[in-house]
This record gives structure tokens, sequence and C-alpha cells, in this order.
């Protein structure tokens, strides 16, 4: 496909963040271009600089912590409507000059590109929206501020921006607050909100990290439809390669601030010449094998016989809690878990005052069995429940109904201080572990604090000696025990994560969408340490993702649920294979495979 008419080139790019009192260089002679039309691909791992660079294309970054120490970024914009679009004061949204440079541009000027003719999704939404404005007045807002619409007209209009975007009722949803949206949901105001202006260029950071696989997919197609319907030209940024192998023309790969390479997204993934885009290709669990271990960019993997090959699983039939479907059960003989009949409902907030109570339904009649060494995937769309079961087992939501019995103990029949006890046992580690990690304590202090209050060890220097064993097991060291969570990468502080969870020694771990934020790279070395800390401490784990490539390589079995019920039960090569619900050939189907 050819495009013709350059909307961004950007020449010898450097740039400079400061750090105390050091200036770091984190671009270096970045150079690419942007055609109208076109979808730009940029990957690479956490600190590579892809954020940094759109954040250089909005200039968003402030100039007392940064400095650009040479190279243009050009924009060039079409003359006409767009070009004499005004706002409600009758002032000029944009100069009628086609072509200048964002970083010799005032402030004034570029307040009238921002949102206008380039826009931005930002990676994470519920941080990005104001949560204590609704969802509509949030989008009217930027229609206010960048056309000449009536508030009337820009409450239409921003409905009309809620139906393009496929959100459900907008009318309604027009009164929403942020936190009252699913993750799909509230990614799409988002969308809605770039979108007010018809801007030339929208640039996606990170639009689809951590949503399930089908809102993914429908979210890609969305923006397809929009680039189709507007002429939109698109920069995004993702860690997920598979994501961008979907919906780019061109892709760059950067590597410490440096593109190392680019051209077409067809030739880049399947004939890769740069050794970094080989690393990064196969760092990802492949849907077709199952390694022992995963390649990772510190180390090379030597060729390791297959998992399955290597477990020697001998299956016999037993009838799972579906009652018609055979699973196979392995050398995992004793269930840790046995779960009967689980029920949870939710009160609906009310719309009116004397309107009946409506509840929904997270769980409905759960019947599973965990069996002790093995890990059990659980996969589903947002909202079927997942989460909850997993809170559930820990009690830390409570049922309406049902057993769960660990090692033979029905936990619902036990005082909340003998479940602390049997807590010990069960872990859980977080889907985001920045804000499940408590930003004033030391990683020393988060560490110790659960074996004090557990009485695990009695003396200080134990209790230090521990802690600086548990960060070296996940790959950190004892300098780290005196730095706060702000001081370390996303794939770092999921590591002190994985740490505290083993502080008092457990046996049944939940990992909630653990590695749904980390770049493949990260995700392989996290995913590897868990495998491995699984054999070295004889752990169970029951590992939540949406993501059902990284859920295949890491499961003897997987459970898939939907709207609050287990639809499917069997080992992970079956359910991939011969997939027996139409709901999990979906979710299958919408795995983006590059």
């Amino acid at each position: 496909m050819n495009f013709l008419m350059n909307l961004l080139e950007i020449k010898n790019l450097s740039l400079e963040l400061k750090h105390e009192e050091n200036w770091n260089p984190i671009l270096s002679s970045l150079s690419f271009s942007l055609s109208k039309g076109e979808t730009i691909g940029i990957v690479g791992e956490s600190g590579s600089g892809k954020s940094v660079t759109a954040l250089s294309i909005m200039q968003l970054l402030t100039k007392k912590s940064s400095k650009f120490t040479k190279g243009e970024i050009w924009f060039e914009t079409e003359e006409g409507e767009k070009g004499k679009m005004r706002n409600r004061k009758g002032k000029s949204l944009i100069n009628l000059k086609s072509k200048f440079n964002l970083l010799e541009t005032d402030e004034k000027e570029l307040q009238k590109i921002r949102g206008n003719r380039i826009a931005m999704i930002f990676q994470e939404p519920m941080t990005s929206l104001n949560p204590v404005i609704k969802c509509g007045k949030q989008v009217k807002e930027t229609l206010l501020l960048h056309t000449c619409l009536t508030k009337k007209g820009a409450k239409q209009k921003t409905i009309e921006l809620f139906n393009d975007v496929q959100l459900p009722e907008p009318e309604k949803l027009f009164h929403k607050y942020p936190h009252e949206l699913s993750g799909g949901q509230k990614q799409r105001v988002m969308i809605a909100m770039a979108m007010g202006c018809n801007p030339d260029i929208l640039i996606a950071d990170e639009p689809t990290t951590a949503l399930d696989v089908t809102v993914q997919k429908n979210i890609l197609e969305l923006l397809k439809q929009l680039q189709k319907k507007y002429s939109l030209s698109i920069i995004i940024i993702s860690h997920d390669l598979g994501v961008v192998a979907q919906i780019a023309n061109r892709v760059l790969v950067i590597h410490k601030g440096k593109i190392v390479e680019q051209g077409d997204v067809k030739t880049v993934f399947q004939k890769p010449q740069h050794p970094y885009t080989k690393g990064l290709l196969s760092c990802r669990p492949k849907l077709n094998e199952k390694p022992y271990r995963l390649q990772t960019m510190t180390t090379e993997v030597k060729p390791q016989p297959n998992i399955e090959a290597e477990k020697q699983i001998v299956y016999n039939n037993i009838r799972d809690s579906l009652g018609s479907t055979i699973i196979r059960k392995s050398k995992f003989n004793n269930p840790i878990f046995q779960i009967q009949n689980l029920n949870k409902l939710f009160p609906i907030r009310k719309e009116e005052l004397f309107e009946k109570q409506k509840y929904f339904q997270a769980l409905e009649n759960i019947n599973l069995e965990i069996y002790e060494g093995e890990t059990l995937g659980l996969v589903g769309e947002s909202g079927c429940g997942k989460t909850t079961l997993g809170r559930t087992l820990m009690r830390l939501v409570e049922p309406d109904s049902g057993t769960i019995c660990y090692k033979g103990i029905n936990l619902l029949e036990l005082s909340h201080s003998k479940m602390r006890t049997i807590r010990k046992e069960i872990q859980m580690v977080l889907q985001d572990p920045y804000s499940s990690l408590n930003q004033r304590l030391t990683i020393g202090q988060m560490l110790i604090e659960p074996m004090k209050v557990h009485r695990i060890l009695h003396h200080d220097k134990e209790l230090k000696m521990k802690a600086i064993e548990l960060l070296e097991r996940v790959g950190l060291s004892e300098e780290h025990l005196y730095r706060y969570p702000h001081e370390f990468s996303g794939g770092q502080r999921q590591r002190i994560a994985i740490a505290r969870a083993l502080t008092l020694n457990p046996k049944f771990i939940i990992c909630d969408e653990s590695v749904s934020a980390l770049d493949v790279s990260i995700q392989a070395q996290v995913l590897n340490l868990l495998n491995d800390l699984k054999q070295e401490f004889n752990l169970t784990y029951l590992f939540i993702s949406h993501d059902l490539s990284v859920v295949k390589y890491m499961s003897d079995r997987i459970a898939v649920m939907k709207k609050g019920k287990i639809v499917e039960l069997n080992t992970a090569g079956e359910i991939y294979l011969n997939p027996k619900t139409e709901y999990t050939q979906r979710l299958i189907e919408a795995i983006p495979i590059i």
C-alpha cells in the first residue's frame, strides 16, 4: 500500500531526561515518518523509549526535566475546513501554515494542536479518566474546548461518539462514572474523547493492555473502522507483538532509545534481521509447542525436552464437574481444593429510590477440583467471574452458598481467626503490583511485616536474612531491600509481589493476571520464575489470565468461565485443539497470531 503525504516526520531526534542532578540519554538519533492513512507500530521492552517518543510528539514532557539535544519533529496539516475551525469565541484553533516544527512551536499553538490535530489514547484509562467526573462530561469538555459547538450540541456529539465506539446504551453511559464501567468500556471512552475533534493523527499507547482477547480484538477492529471513516493516521505502541501484527502497516523496533529495525510488519516479524528483534519474537509463548523454559532476552536457553513428555503424565478417565465431559487426570492425585455449588451475588445500584433490589450473579454453581502440584488455568472475558472466584477461595469475598474445602477443611465454617491461620498457605499475586504494594514502605519492610504478624521467625537478623533470600530467589539482591516500589520497573515490582507471596511458605498461590501488563521479555522471565518456584517449593497454582497463549503454556488443565459459570474444563492441549463450546472457540480465534 502506498502512502503519499507525510503528516509527521521525525528527524535525528535525541532526548535527555534529568534524574537527580544527572542528564541521561533516552532517545538517540530517532528518525521515521508517518503518512496519511498509515498505521505504524512501535515495539520494544519497557524503558526502551516507546512512550517517551509519543510524549515528545505531543510535547507533554516538562522542560525542567527534559531537553532535546538535537533533531526536529515536523507536523503537516491540510488547509481547508480543519485549518479554519474556530472555537466558541471565534478564535482560530490552528494557524493556516501547513507545516511547522513542533519543537519550535510555542505553547499557545501547541494547545491548539493537542487533541485537535494530534490526539492520544493513554496507557491506563482508569488513571487517565477523572474518577469524580462523569464520562460524558469529560468528553463534552474536550469538544467545548476545541470546537464551536454549544453545550447541547457537544452533548449530542458525545453520544454520537459513544455510538461510533460501540458503547452500549450511550445515553445512560453519558451519566456514569469511570468506576462503573468495565476495562474495555473505559478504553472506548478514551477513544471517543480522542476522536472528538476528528484529528489527523491518533497515538494509541498500549490501548489493549490488560484487556481480554475478545475485547482486545473488538478494540483493534474499532480502530480500523475509525481509521477508514476519518482517514486517520495511527501510531500504536504495544508490548504485545500480536496486537501490532494485526493492525500496523509498518513496525519500528526500539532498543535503548534507538530504532534497531524497521519495515513492513510481515517482513520484520517473519524474517527479522536484528538479534534484538529475533529475541523479542522468541520470548512469546507459542501455541503449537510447549518448551520446558521460555527464551529470554538475557540468556540463551538450551533446547529442552517437551514439557508434556518431561512430566510423563499418566491419564485415567474421570468425569468432571460438568457431568458430561471426560477429563484426564494426571499424576496429581490429591485435590487440594474442592469447590461445590459455589454462588455469589452482588447487589446492583438502584436507579430509583423505591425500585426493587436487583442482583448480579458473579458465580453460579461452581464445581471444581484443583489437584496438589498442578497449575489450573482460568480464562474468560472480563466480568465473567475469574477474579471473584480467586478472591472467594481466600474468603476475601464471602460466597452466598456452597462449600470450599481446602485439604478437607470447609473454609466457610471457620472463624476469622482460624481462617487467618489457613490463609498463610493460600496467597495471591495481584494484577497490578504498583497499586498492591504499599508506597510508604521499603521492600524489606513489606517482606518482613507478614512474617512478624504470623510469627514465622522471631529475631530481626533471621527476618532480614529470610527477606534477602526471597529477593535473591526472584532475581533481585540485598540492595533492593531498602528501596521503595516507585524505584523499580514493572517487571521488578512483579518479582517483589511474588517474593511477598512466598514469605509465609504457602502451598497454593493464585496468580491473578500477574503478567498481563509486562512486555514479552519480562513476561518470559516471570513465567520461567513461576515454574521454577513451583518445582522448588511444591506449589499449586490457580493461574488467571486473559492471554490464552500464556495460560496454555503454564497450565496442566484449563477451566473456561462465562457469565459466572464454568462452561468447559479439560487439559490445556485438548482445550486448544478441540474446544467443545462455541464460546471457547471464539476465545481461541481472538488470539493474535504473528
